[in-house]
Formats: C-alpha cells, sequence, structure tokens
C-alpha cells in the first residue's frame, strides 16, 4: 500500500470514527491538515466513491464474519461419529499427499 493509499485510508477512517460524512473534499481537509502534500486528489475520491453510503464501523467490525459459516458440530448431547470422520478425513488428506510425491522422477534425476 503506497503513502497516499494509507493516509486517505486513515483519513477516511477518522471521519467514519467522528460520525461524518465521508467525501473527497473531507478527506482533502484532513489531508491538508494533516500537512501530507503528495497524495493526488484522485485517491480521495476512489476512497470517497468506494465508501459511499456504507457504514464503516460495520466494515470493521465483521471483517472475518463475509464468508461462510463453519459447522456447528454435533447437537447437545455429543456424537461419537464426528471425531471419527474428523480422522477418517484427514487420514484421506494424507494420503492424497503421500501419492502426490512419488511422480516417478526426483529433483536431481
Amino acid at each position: 500500500m503506497s503513502t497516499a493509499e494509507l493516509a486517505v485510508s486513515y483519513a477516511a477512517l477518522i471521519l467514519a470514527d467522528d460520525g461524518i460524512e465521508i467525501t473527497a473534499d473531507k478527506i482533502q481537509t484532513i489531508l491538508s491538515a494533516a500537512k501530507i502534500q503528495e497524495v493526488e486528489p484522485i485517491w480521495a475520491s476512489i476512497f470517497a466513491k468506494a465508501l459511499e453510503g456504507k457504514d464503516v464501523k460495520d466494515l470493521l467490525t465483521n471483517v472475518g464474519s463475509a464468508g461462510p459459516a463453519a459447522s456447528a458440530g454435533p447437537a447437545a448431547g455429543g456424537d461419537a461419529a464426528a471425531p471419527a470422520a474428523a480422522a477418517a478425513e484427514e487420514k484421506k488428506e494424507e494420503e492424497k499427499e503421500e501419492s502426490d510425491d512419488d511422480m516417478g522422477f526426483g529433483l536431481f534425476d
């Protein structure tokens, strides 16, 4: 990440923290107040358009939760088959890795 992108990111975070709408003009104002001269105005516009209508605080608190949920496992009371299934799956992965290693030639052959 370049210094310009980092500076604009911090300016956007400052605006979001204060509850102020993130616009290119406001980002430029913060950058000029911080005496950061090397940022091209296009970066402020890009970040402002990317964050338009978004709740930045919500984005930050939900960073890792966008993917599919992991299996919750067995219901209350437990299930003895679940650990056995996990062990069988690991064994399959190990066998697959071993078969990939032996391809009939070596690195220095």
